[in-house]
């Protein structure tokens, strides 16, 4: 602020240094402008941040903002005033000022240097551009002082003024043509350095890459090949991306190399070294990703190989597992493994082909390892053939084993049910009465048939089973064999004892048969005892003879249908009395006595009724005679005494009676 305000006119400090004092400070001024502007973001960030003090910081921004006017007001008001005060004074200086410059360049240019490499050339080329820089700076206040000098009022003042101008003016435009001949010489001079340095470059890049190109280390292994492949098919890349760099760099050459000067005759001959080395090191390049296709498909073929015999290996392992399983549910568990994996075994023909073909191309490519491959792609299909049958052994190892435990649980659960079913044909239950040996007999009878034909099928199924696995030649076929027995013995127990439990069952059966018709008939006669009371009592109830004859004769008829029930009763006791002894026979002999004693009793009680019939139909013929011969005596005497005579016919009746 205080240099803003220094009016002073001391004589002894000269008026154009004073001026650009100002203008020193003025432009420092515009630079804090930018300080002032981030001071007025953060007080505003802090106001934000920090509401409660936001009014401290309001007021000192408003403070600086005041004091900035302050300061810039008065610079201005004192740059008018020096302008206004010394305004013809400072133009001549700064007009002298200028034309001395231009004289310093004007010297600059008559010094000729146009670089011995392009390090100097370049150097002078930014050394030009420097000067062109202030040649347009000086141009631009050449223009500003014009325009000051033009407001100048004294006419002594305008003519001195002029004067200097003018000459300014004519230097500046006798300096503009050796300016561009200077930056032509130099443009010229760097792009042959240029092109040398870029031929220098072009030439040391590709003898770099060279003995990448040219290298003989092809891999010893698949993933060593194909990082080798990988670098020089980058290498590839990097030549296609780098082949317009060298064309460029070969153009630019020729363009120099067609004229004729020294320069010319090092740009030719590095041109035409570039370019042998660019085809050496592509064709080296195309040659050694030929090679490398080559050893790839041989270490692919080898690692495949390798990948395919542990495989093989592994698999082997699995085939010579002895473990067959503890049961029916893990050895079949292991016999599905071992088919999957038969199946994916059998997949794998597919790769084995294809490595197989692989193989093929290698030697018919004529490949420095052929007999090596050929050997390698041998031992794989010998190792395939061998885990082939060693997984046709295991298969047929664990079904075997399957088949032996299908068979035990077979023969476990056919001697189980024979077992169950000998439990029932063994009972000794045989009915308490004949309606429950009636129902034990049916029962049986259903059983019978239903486990004689269950059975037979469920035991000719397991002999099936067992002969089919002996002729298969089974391991465990002795024992296989036991098991057969073992089952058809008790399948013939079973037999022995449903047929014993029959005839026991058709024993009893006919026993309680034999007591229950005894039971009937004597029910039959003792029913026949009760209704020969009421024969009796028809006798005296009837005077029909006729009546009385049919009803003895019906009578007669029923008791004739218990004669063949009798006989039966007696031809079954005579049977039954050579199976039973003891107690039952007693007891048949028993049932049989009373039932023929009850026969013998209804025979005799039947005679005596017949022998009262008879005598009461005689009885009732006699009567019947007396009543008649009566009857016709009375009509006799009554025609006599009315002294007719007895008809012909009444003569015939008495007759005959």
């Amino acid at each position: 602020m205080l240099m803003a305000r220094d009016t002073s006119c001391d004589e002894a400090q000269k008026l154009h240094k004073k001026w650009l004092k100002h203008q020193t400070f003025m432009a420092e001024l515009a630079q804090n402008k930018e300080w002032l502007d981030k001071i007025e973001k953060e007080g505003q960030r802090l106001m934000q941040e920090k509401p409660d003090m936001s009014a401290l910081v309001k007021k000192k921004l408003e403070e600086i903002r005041e004091c900035w006017q302050d300061l810039e007001s008065t610079t201005q008001a004192k740059a008018r005033q020096l302008f206004e005060a010394n305004r013809a004074d400072l133009l001549v200086q700064s007009y002298s000022n200028l034309d001395q410059r231009l004289k310093q360049l004007e010297g600059q240019l008559a010094h000729v240097d146009y670089g011995q490499d392009l390090t100097t050339v370049n150097k002078q080329l930014k050394k030009l551009q420097t000067m062109e820089c202030q040649m347009e700076e000086w141009y631009k206040e050449v223009g500003e002082l014009q325009a000051q000098a033009a407001s100048i009022p004294q006419q002594g003042q305008v003519e001195k003024v002029s004067e200097r101008q003018a000459g300014v003016e004519t230097r500046i435009v006798r300096l503009i043509e050796p300016l561009k001949e200077r930056r032509r010489i130099l443009l010229a001079s760097k792009e042959v350095h240029q092109v040398g340095r870029d031929l220098e470059d072009e030439i040391l890049w590709i003898q770099e890459r060279l003995p990448v190109a040219t290298s003989q280390e092809h891999g010893t292994s698949l993933q060593a090949v194909q990082q080798l492949m990988k670098k020089n098919q980058s290498l590839q890349r990097e030549l296609q991306g780098h082949r317009g760099r060298v064309e460029d760099v070969l153009e630019r050459a020729g363009v120099i190399a067609s004229i004729r000067s020294p320069e010319a005759d090092s740009i030719r001959a590095g041109m035409e070294q570039l370019h042998q080395l660019w085809e050496v090191l592509w064709t080296e390049t195309e040659h050694r990703q030929l090679r490398l296709d080559v050893m790839y498909q041989a270490q692919q073929f080898y690692f495949d190989a390798g990948e395919v015999e542990a495989w093989l290996s592994e698999q082997e392992l699995h085939m010579m597992n002895e473990e067959t399983g503890k049961d029916e549910a893990s050895t079949l568990q292991l016999l599905k493994k071992q088919l999957a994996l038969e199946q994916t075994i059998e997949d794998y023909a597919e790769t084995i082909g294809m490595l197989s073909q692989q193989c093929r191309q290698l030697l018919e490519l004529g490949h420095p390892d052929c007999e090596q491959i050929s050997k390698h792609q041998s031992q794989i299909d010998r190792l395939y053939v061998s885990l082939k049958d060693l997984a046709e052994e295991r298969k047929s190892r664990l079904e075997q084993q399957y088949w032996l435990y299908q068979l035990n649980r077979e023969v476990d659960e056919l001697e189980q049910w024979i077992a169950e079913r000998e439990v029932i044909a063994s009972s000794t239950e045989l009915g308490q009465d004949f309606e429950h040996v009636t129902i034990l007999q049916e029962k049986f009878t259903e059983f019978a048939a239903e486990t004689g034909s269950l059975g037979q099928e469920r035991v000719t199924a397991v002999n099936q089973m067992v002969d089919e696995l002996i002729d298969y030649g089974h391991a465990d076929a002795a024992t296989i064999a036991e098991w057969k027995d073992g089952v058809n013995e008790a399948w013939a127990d079973l037999l022995e004892l449903m047929e014993t439990r029959g005839q026991m069952l058709a024993a009893s059966h006919q026993l309680h048969k034999f007591f229950s018709d005894c039971r009937e008939v004597l029910a039959q006669i003792e029913d026949k005892q009760r209704r020969l009371p009421e024969v009796r009592a028809c006798q005296g109830g009837t005077s029909n003879t006729s009546t009385l004859q049919r009803l003895m004769q019906t009578f007669e008829h029923d008791i004739q249908l218990l004669v063949t029930q009798i006989r039966q009763l007696q031809e079954s006791a005579a049977q039954l009395r050579t199976v039973y002894a003891g107690e039952k026979a007693e007891a048949i002999a028993m049932q049989e006595h009373e039932v023929m004693q009850a026969w013998k009793e209804l025979l005799i009680s039947c005679e005596d009724c017949r022998m009262q019939i008879t005598t009461a139909t005689d009885k009732l013929r006699f009567f019947g005679m007396v009543r008649d011969q009566l009857m016709w005596m009375e009509s006799i005497i009554c025609q006599i005494g009315t002294g007719e005579k007895p008809s012909h016919l009444d003569m015939e009746q008495n007759k005959g009676k």
